[in-house]
């Protein structure tokens, strides 16, 4: 699934080709993907210029002159296509911008092959009330993440430290790669209980979460399954990885890269240097 980093870099790069451009046309190709397509969304964003585009958690904004915003969820393998020398059979929604004076038209279509991503309209005054949103935590980039925060979030909690950083309520658009090597580089073990962590531990963790996202940023994300830039180019950061994928391999530290399933997914850790 494209976490975080994919998200941003793929907001970045529809930016290039979107921001300040009019839409000239939209085009659906099916009924939906994880769910139906928004009545009224031809016609709301036919004809209106793009604002801006953002990101909110694992979520892409795309904001209009007309005071909506259509959020984009990539799903498990959705990606965006920038002027694809020809159609696929899973392009199922295509935006074609305008001509305009120094600005040419562009097509962007959006693919999925399995159909787990969503597209929705909203107000965008209203977009902190959406019910997706309005229960979510702080960006794990932005401000609102602090190892005070943390800090009342793990209160008292004896789950691992693990599952807690992945539960959308305490930080936002946190992914079990970046979970895993945010850990292994500040050292704490994923079974750790929340609640047994020191303000010296949140105070290396927060900064590993912030590095390790904003390397994997850099580096155009992590390539799995489907997942490629709207260029088309793959991802690289996964060449960096110290844990996560390298259960059996040899850590930096000279221990061993370890697997064990936590909440149904993968944690892969060091036992010598993560406690």
């Amino acid at each position: 699934m494209p976490e975080l980093p994919e998200v941003e870099t793929t907001v970045r790069g529809l930016a290039l080709h979107l921001q300040g451009a009019r839409i000239k046309a939209l085009s659906l190709n099916r009924e939906g993907l994880r769910r139906p397509f928004p009545q009224g969304l031809a016609q709301a964003l036919i004809g209106a210029r793009v604002t801006s585009l953002s990101r909110r958690a694992k979520y892409g904004l795309i904001a209009t002159d007309r005071g909506t915003t259509m959020i984009f969820h990539l799903g498990m393998s959705g990606r965006w296509r920038i002027d694809p020398a020809s159609p696929e059979k899973h392009d199922h929604l295509v935006l074609e911008t305008e001509a305009e004076a120094a600005r040419p038209s562009h097509t962007l279509a959006l693919n999925d092959a399995r159909r787990f991503g969503s597209v929705d309209l909203v107000a965008t005054e209203s977009l902190e009330q959406w019910p997706a949103f309005a229960a979510l935590g702080p960006e794990p980039l932005g401000d609102g993440l602090t190892p005070a925060h943390l800090a009342h979030s793990f209160t008292a909690r004896a789950a691992p430290i693990k599952p807690l950083l992945l539960d959308q309520r305490i930080v936002a658009g946190l992914g079990n790669i970046y979970v895993c090597e945010a850990l292994h580089r500040a050292h704490i073990s994923p079974l750790r209980p929340a609640g047994t962590l020191r303000r010296a531990d949140l105070a290396r963790l927060v900064p590993a979460i912030r590095a390790v996202l904003g390397e994997s940023i850099a580096a155009g994300g992590s390539t799995i399954r489907d997942y490629a830039q709207p260029n088309g180019e793959l991802g690289y950061f996964a060449a960096s990885w110290q844990v996560y994928g390298r259960e059996g391999q040899a850590c930096p530290c000279g221990g061993t890269v370890t697997r064990i399933t936590q909440g149904g997914r993968s944690s892969f850790w060091c036992e010598s240097c993560q406690k």
